[in-house]
């Protein structure tokens, strides 16, 4: 069985690869403590980097397909932090 992820999903899973989503203001998902970076490499300028964030609406999809899943199984879903499955690695790992 295979599983057609959306360019939104995909980025909202490879997000999810890098460490736990927790939720963040309005419908938005991102790391614990995410802050603005700041490019090392441009020589006259640094430019801040935007904060990466997923829709509630994505995690709820990668939720239902089982690539992620919450990790503390007693709280709301809504309101707990979610990690990547190995099906979700897995899934990342064949389609690239």
């Amino acid at each position: 069985m295979t599983i057609e992820l959306t360019p939104t999903q995909i980025k909202g899973l490879k997000l999810a690869k890098e460490g736990g989503l927790y939720p963040s203001e309005g419908n938005k998902w991102t790391h614990l403590n995410a802050e603005i970076t700041y490019l090392k490499r441009d020589r006259f300028k640094e430019r801040p980097q935007p904060i990466k964030t997923v829709t509630t609406a994505t995690i709820t999809q990668l939720r239902e397909h089982g690539l992620i899943k919450t990790i503390d199984a007693d709280a709301a879903v809504e309101t707990t932090a979610h990690e990547i499955t190995m099906a979700g690695k897995m899934w990342l790992l064949q389609n690239k």
